[in-house]
């Protein structure tokens, strides 16, 4: 038998990760030293600047990037966090109705630019509702993960004491990109029936939009593919056990075959919105190993 390996890890707490991160489903060969994690996001730097982690979950968008600038990771077939992004972008109602062709020549706000979740939506709008990327000033807070990435001229940085929520409450943003926009009661979805329409893009898209997959250290893929198609399995068999239903476990894909859509259109909405150098084939995100990976 091959040796074990205890690998440092870092995953969100999540339906599908809780039976991993409990023990509940368990290897003779791998182990896992995991990272205490409230908020996933928040540890994306240290994957990709750092490289402080053997296995990881990744905004997808991060690891594009990531891939640009030859970070030592490669993609495993394996999603941890998808979601409908069509609710996402709102607007304050009280200063007027805002439809999403008004957004040329808007300030929107978001919380970087090179989150995944507003790579997704300026993707949707623009294929949808005839969003031109370029004639919208994005207005952000927080720096790329990857440091040697640039924000694009369209891009400008809100002061430090500045809030997005209260930017948008104020006027200062026309439109912002938040995570929950029932916050305020002024705020309203800018696409109207986001969850209808939401479904429909899924149907014809290849499926809700990716947010977040999982890396493994490039040297561990190299050496070691037996540990990487055992952690591909236990991925598969903790979101089996957690008991997701519905839309929750449509989301929760596995292998090439059942990402290779959503991954297409992030690249290709990467590229538009200069969020990479180049285009990348969906097979060359992974390795031989990773890539054959099936559940």
């Amino acid at each position: 038998m091959a040796d074990p390996v205890t690998l440092s890890a870092m995953f969100g707490t999540y339906a599908n990760t809780v039976p991993l991160k409990k023990g509940e489903v368990k290897s003779p060969l791998v182990c896992f030293d995991f990272a205490d994690v409230k908020v996933a996001n928040q540890f994306f730097k240290s994957v990709v600047r750092d490289a402080r982690y053997d296995v990881s979950e990744l905004a997808i968008v991060t690891y594009l990037q990531a891939k640009a600038y030859n970070k030592p990771y490669v993609l495993l077939p394996a999603v941890v966090v998808s979601r409908s992004q069509h609710h996402t972008i709102a607007y304050n109602a009280e200063r007027g109705l805002l439809k999403p062709s008004d957004l040329n020549g808007k300030r929107v706000g978001v919380r970087a630019y090179t989150q995944t979740t507003g790579a997704w939506v300026r993707g949707i709008l623009g294929d949808e509702y005839g969003l031109d990327v370029n004639k919208v000033k994005w207005i952000t807070f927080e720096d790329p993960h990857v440091a040697e990435y640039h924000d694009p001229a369209i891009v400008e940085r809100a002061p430090e004491s500045k809030n997005l929520n209260q930017m948008l409450i104020d006027g200062e943003v026309d439109a912002a990109i938040l995570g929950d926009v029932a916050l305020d009661p002024r705020f309203k979805t800018l696409i109207p029936e986001p969850e209808k329409v939401a479904a429909q893009w899924a149907a014809s898209h290849g499926g809700i939009p990716i947010n977040h997959m999982v890396v493994i250290r490039e040297q561990i893929a190299k050496t070691r593919p037996d540990v990487v198609k055992e952690v591909f399995r236990l991925l598969v068999e903790s979101a089996a056990k957690g008991g997701l239903k519905g839309d929750q476990a449509a989301a929760i894909r596995f292998g090439l075959d059942a990402v290779r859509a959503s991954l297409e259109h992030i690249i290709d909405y990467s590229v538009t919105q200069k969020l990479i150098p180049r285009r990348f084939t969906v097979d060359e995100l992974f390795d031989d190993t990773t890539r054959a990976l099936k559940p």
